[in-house]
């Protein structure tokens, strides 16, 4: 609890030093806020010892046991489903997919109505969610295979610095913060513990080394398929 406040800490003294000392605002409800605080420390650090006691080993173990069984198939669709599973249901991309139907129907680029905007706003979570199952399947072969992570990104951001001078100037926005909003609280750890866990069971292979870069691919491939989806749509 008490490293949860020491990170904290900057967070409060800068929100304070703005608004005490460049707005002069007194703050408001000091009672109110000090319980906002002494909740969110509360929340932080159990979503730090849920992370180590559940998220973390649960991704190990799981990569360590598709390992085992030597199903490159199971390995494949599990990383596609918990890549998918993920984001689908991810607050923030809710959030930007539903801000980005209401822009769209206000611009004149879908019709401006609720069944418009909906099926606008699932389709780009839908493609998002299917574009970070494919880039966690991606990061999995590329542990499986070797190949060098660098080439690979670097080959990404080509393709999306050629599609961005050909998407739609309204989707540009859209896709490279979607390329953000996929690495959510619950991706993050358990990605990552795929690929450590995945990384260690394999011989000749470093976790240090190959068995981070997933979440790299999960941040690349949402915006190559946002710009598709602007494109096409």
């Amino acid at each position: 609890m008490l490293g949860s406040l020491r990170d904290l800490l900057p967070i409060i003294l800068v929100i304070g030093f703005f608004q005490l000392v460049v707005l002069q605002q007194p703050l408001e409800t000091v009672s109110v806020l000090l319980t906002g605080v002494f909740f969110v420390v509360i929340g932080l650090t159990f979503f730090i010892y849920g992370l180590e006691m559940g998220l973390f080993p649960i991704g190990e173990a799981m990569a360590h046991a598709f390992a085992r069984k030597g199903s490159v198939f199971w390995l494949l669709s599990f990383a596609f489903a918990l890549g998918f599973g993920t984001t689908v249901a991810e607050p923030a991309l809710i959030a930007i997919a539903n801000e980005a139907a209401k822009v769209a129907a206000k611009a004149d680029h879908i019709e401006n109505h609720v069944d418009a905007m909906n099926s606008y706003s699932t389709g780009l979570r839908l493609t998002v969610a299917l574009s970070v199952g494919v880039a966690i399947v991606i990061g999995v072969l590329r542990i499986l295979k070797n190949w060098p992570i660098h080439y690979m990104i670097m080959m990404g951001y080509t393709m999306v610095i050629i599609m961005t001078a050909f998407a739609p100037d309204e989707i540009i926005g859209v896709a490279y913060d979607s390329g953000g909003v996929t690495t959510s609280t619950i991706t993050v750890p358990l990605v990552t513990a795929l690929g450590i866990g995945l990384a260690s069971s394999i011989s000749g292979r470093s976790p240090m080394l190959d068995g981070f870069g997933l979440i790299a691919f999960a941040s690349l491939l949402p915006i190559i398929f946002v710009l598709a989806y602007g494109m096409i749509i």
